[in-house]
């Protein structure tokens, strides 16, 4: 009996990772073809795989549990980040200055208008704090939100938009605006669109990749720091 269960639980994790990696892959490949950037292979996944979950009547955790694999895979593939990040160490370490107190302001300017302008037109605290964290990696912000009373899912919400919105137009708004640089561009989008704008503009070059690695953790240690006092402190003014 445990072997049948054992035997029966792998297959189901088997068809889960393959028919996830076959979705993503198909998607990726219609993206290259069509030339179409708004194709994201991530989203598009992400929505097939809801909507075949809600046609087949099975449960998010039963779907999880079967492709752990992949969640797995999470922790080499962000430290697969780090190599283009060490290519260019030597040209990082000229400029770190520099590249921390750009990062630091934009962190700040991103968490105060935020809260503020959701404070002005929603009046909810627990939005204001979530729509506040919106530009930082998921579990930074989502400790974040919940140590400050925010609204988690608002959060997990906001962080996956604010990242396609970054992957989907980011390089090309940053190019038509004559933001030519890559490495300007590689610490805008990390900054604003964490891990999956990352993952986007790795595929422009290595120098992309590296300075939206490095905003991307600069980020979330800057945010994770400031934010809550920034917040506790406006939230005090305006309520």
């Amino acid at each position: 009996m445990l072997t049948e269960l054992l035997s029966a639980h792998l297959l189901s994790s088997i068809i889960a990772v393959v028919a996830t990696i076959v979705l993503f892959q198909f998607i990726a490949v219609f993206q290259r073809k069509l030339n179409a950037i708004w194709l994201q292979p991530m989203l598009f996944s992400i929505l097939a795989i809801i909507a075949i979950l809600l046609w087949q009547d099975i449960s998010f955790d039963n779907y999880f549990s079967n492709a752990w694999l992949l969640n797995a895979l999470l922790e080499p593939a962000v430290v697969a980040l780090g190599f283009p990040l060490y290519q260019h160490l030597e040209t990082i370490t000229q400029q770190w200055k520099s590249i921390i107190l750009v990062l630091s302001i934009g962190a700040l300017i991103a968490i105060i208008s935020s809260f503020i302008i959701t404070m002005l037109i929603i009046g909810d605290y627990t939005i204001a704090v979530a729509l506040s964290l919106k530009s930082i990696t998921t579990p930074i912000a989502i400790a974040i939100a919940g140590q400050l009373d925010g609204n988690t899912a608002i959060t997990a919400f906001a962080i996956i938009l604010a990242g396609f919105f970054g992957a989907l137009i980011g390089p090309r708004w940053l190019t038509y605006i004559n933001v030519r640089s890559a490495k300007a561009q590689g610490l805008a989008i990390g900054a604003a669109s964490h891990a999956i704008g990352t993952a986007t503009v790795s595929n422009i070059s290595y120098e992309h990749a590296a300075y939206s690695s490095l905003a991307l953790i600069a980020s979330a240690v800057i945010t994770a720091i400031t934010s809550p006092f920034i917040i506790n402190f406006l939230a005090s003014l305006l309520q």
